[in-house]
Formats: C-alpha cells, structure tokens, sequence
C-alpha cells in the first residue's frame, strides 16, 4: 500500500435502472440481474458499494409514521424543535445520545455508535402509496455487509469486498457526502503511522478512512434524488483485505473534544 509504484486505474461503475427494493427482496440476486442486463460481472478485489436504502428497505426497515405514538419526551423535544413528533418518537428509539438539538435541528448518536442527524432516519424515496414513512437504518450495517459479501463471493468466485453506504453531513462543513456505515472484507480505517514521507520523514498521525473514501466516491454516481441507482462497483481501488468491520471509524466518546 505504502509503494510508489504505478498505479492502476480507478474504475466506477453504477447498475442501471435497479427495481425498486421490497421487503424481504434478495439484493444478491437484484445485484447479479442488474449486471447480467448491462453484460458486466464481478471481479476479484471489486468493491461493491450498496446504498443503506435498498438494505434497510430489503430488511424491513421502513415504519409507517401513523403507527407511531409519540411519548411525552417525543413531544418535548418535537415542540422545541419543530419536527414531527413522530419522527422524534423514532429517533428516540434507535438513539442512546441526543447530542445537539435546536430548530429543525435534531443530533443523536445512533445505538451503533454513528452521529448522525435524526439517527439516520430518512423519509425521502421511501413509498409510493401516499402515506407517510420512515426508514430506519439497518439493524447491523456491518452484518449486513458481511451476508451480502458472503452471497456475492459464492457467486461469482471471487474475493471481494462490500460497503453499505450513506449520505451524512460533517460537523465543520456544508453539505452530504457518502460515508460508510458498514463494511465487509476489507479493512475500513488505514493506519500510515510509522511510514515516511516523501522525505523519509515518518508520518505521526495519518490515518485514512479507505472505506469512506470510496463510500464518497461512489455517491457521487449514485446521486441523492431520482437517480435510482444505488449499487456501485469500485474496480482498482487500493485496499488490505481484512475480517475487521467498520466500527474502527466512530471515534471513541473519549476522544470527543466537542461533546
């Protein structure tokens, strides 16, 4: 990883014109019909980069928002807020933290460590059928990277790796870009402590976070709207194999200067 040898190129692809996901559906199988209908297949070392949507969607994670009640600290924080108390009623549930909270503004760190705005709940490109819904992350977004590398490996015979992807913003910055939420087969935070730079220098604090880079990278082709492409494949891309998942990238809470 550290040689300054020739680099091969980076190669990004998106499945075209996936369906749309349903409960229970089997992404092994969308995955490889998508790649068969545009005539391409899996290769060792790709990584296949899955948006949380179709995950959670195939895992049944959408909740219809009239099935909620509200509890009193729902109301509270939803009448200081302005959000609906529904949706703080969800967030609540899949929290352990609310970190910030003012005006059409809610923090909360996720019960698996993410810091995210609303825990990640999301009620855009959800359903069609005019009600109201929201979609929770996955259960285990690293379990679920690790099944759909499992499926994918067996089917094509090769070793390979899987990102589940999201869109998040960054404390310091404007606007969403791809992080990963979950990984499998590859090791998602890489420490360049000890190596030298280009002057022999050894670097001190350098580490990089492999998995999120290429979760941005594929976000960009899969777009945030209508695109309705939300399975990427990464060709070329620098990377140790490893059984580690992506929980080495949440940042302690010790280490959180900000809280």
């Amino acid at each position: 990883m550290g040689d300054r040898g020739k680099r091969a190129p980076l190669r990004l692809f998106a499945l075209e014109d996936f369906p749309l996901v349903q409960p229970g559906d089997d992404l092994v199988a969308l995955i490889a019909a998508a790649l068969e209908r545009q005539g391409d297949t899996l290769e060792a070392r790709d990584v296949i980069v899955v948006a949380q949507k179709i995950v959670s969607k195939s895992e049944g994670r959408a909740v219809r928002l009239a099935d909620v009640v509200p509890g009193e600290r729902a109301r509270e924080l939803a009448a200081a807020t302005g959000k609906d108390p529904r949706i703080v009623e969800l967030v609540l549930r899949e929290s352990t933290d609310i970190i910030r909270q003012r005006k059409n503004v809610l923090i909360a760190r996720h019960r698996n460590g993410y810091v995210y705005a609303n825990a990640g709940i999301d009620q855009s490109n959800v359903g069609p059928d005019g009600q109201a819904w929201a979609l929770l992350l996955p259960e285990d977004s690293d379990a679920s990277a690790a099944r759909l590398r499992a499926g994918l490996a067996a089917r094509y015979g090769v070793e390979l790796a899987v990102i589940v992807n999201d869109s998040a913003g960054r404390p310091w910055r404007l606007g969403v870009t791809g992080i990963a939420l979950g990984t499998a087969g590859m090791l998602a935070l890489q420490s360049r402590i000890g190596d030298p730079d280009l002057f022999g220098r050894p670097l001190e604090i350098t580490e990089i976070a492999v998995a999120d880079e290429l979760a941005a990278a594929a976000s960009h082709l899969m777009g945030q709207a209508d695109e309705a492409t939300p399975v990427v494949v990464i060709r070329g891309a620098r990377y140790r194999a490893s059984e580690s998942d992506s929980r080495a990238l949440i940042r302690p809470i010790e280490q959180d200067l900000f809280r």
